[in-house]
């Protein structure tokens, strides 16, 4: 599919992941319209850091994808969607789940509804490594067995199951798009990198985190938007669901020490109860097989660890940056 010039829709773009794929797609010479959250404060989130020449080449359209007749009037005219709205925090979905249901669940049915009947030529719907679980086996593959192991991940698995219901049912063009542990700059303080970045860069020695054992398949997020592009051009991605991975893992307490090694290797890592998952919950081991999205695309991991962390860490070092993180509390 050649997606220059192309009419698309990205939901979340004032997200982490979605402003980085809203840049993306701009380089690829799409016309881009962007999905930014309606609230009171006119804030487009990510997308007001733009500059602004690359601000006046979108087209902003505030709403909320748990509101069908929003979503329905941004999709017009639109010839392909990313849709990434959704809520992610893991902590936040143990109080909140029904948020989790509206939100991730209800929002994705507007789309695919909108979709079916405005005959968009593709959507490609964001899930999340999370729905995996704990690993059965490794390296964990497309078919490895689904296992919701918090609200936020049982609504994720509900979501993939309801798009690829409508694939099925409707022959709806549908993607689904599996991201593996997907960081960088402009990521969520509750993430485990920005979390570590962000105490080590105001002066803290004693770094706080939950458990330290569980592992990691991380993912610049370049390369994640690398990977919606070429999963969006391929044409052998409809009904499909679809990792993209590093096929390669760390604990958290080993990226921490090399965190800690690059800004403070003074600083100490201490154990924080309250951000510790319950135990039936904590995913111990996520170490995803890129295997599919090489074979059915262009893909290919383009930043390592250590650069990605390096490109990371030097983002956050800018004191324009660093002063949107709250780094003396708990970002749930």
């Amino acid at each position: 599919m050649e997606i220059k010039n192309k009419k698309v829709l990205v939901t979340g773009a004032d997200g982490f992941i979605g402003s980085h794929l809203v840049e993306r797609l701009l380089e690829e010479g799409c016309k881009v319209k962007a999905f930014c959250y309606y609230n009171s404060f006119n804030s487009w989130g990510w997308i007001d850091s733009f500059p602004k020449d690359k601000i006046n080449q979108l087209e902003i359209f505030t709403g909320d994808v748990r509101d069908p007749n929003g979503v329905r009037e941004a999709m017009k005219n639109c010839d392909l969607v990313f849709h990434l709205a959704a809520l992610i925090a893991i902590p936040y979905s143990y109080h909140s789940p029904d948020s989790y249901v509206d939100t991730n669940i209800k929002g994705t049915l507007n789309i695919v509804q909108a979709a079916k009947d405005l005959n968009i030529e593709k959507v490609l719907v964001t899930s999340t490594s999370e729905v995996y679980g704990t690993a059965l086996y490794v390296p964990i593959d497309e078919k490895h067995p689904r296992q919701g192991q918090s609200p936020y991940s049982a609504t994720k698995i509900g979501a993939d199951h309801l798009a690829d219901s409508f694939f099925r049912s409707f022959n709806l063009p549908v993607t689904i798009v599996r991201p593996f542990n997907t960081y960088g700059p402009r990521q969520s303080a509750r993430a485990v990198i920005p979390t570590i970045i962000t105490q080590l860069l105001a002066g803290k020695t004693e770094i706080k985190l939950g458990a330290i054992h569980p592992t990691r398949d991380l993912l610049f997020v370049k390369d994640t938007a690398n990977g919606f592009v070429e999963i969006a051009k391929s044409d052998r991605t409809i009904g499909e669901e679809i990792n993209i991975a590093t096929s390669s893992e760390i604990t958290v307490g080993d990226l921490a020490q090399k965190i800690i090694n690059i800004i403070n290797p003074l600083a100490k890592i201490i154990t924080d109860d309250i951000r510790l998952r319950p135990e039936k919950s904590e995913v111990e081991r996520l170490f995803g097989s890129n295997k599919k999205i090489l074979e059915i695309t262009n893909w290919k991991q383009q930043t390592s660890l250590d650069e990605g962390l390096k490109l990371t860490i030097d983002w956050f070092s800018k004191p324009e940056n660093l002063q949107r993180y709250k780094t003396d509390i708990y970002n749930v």
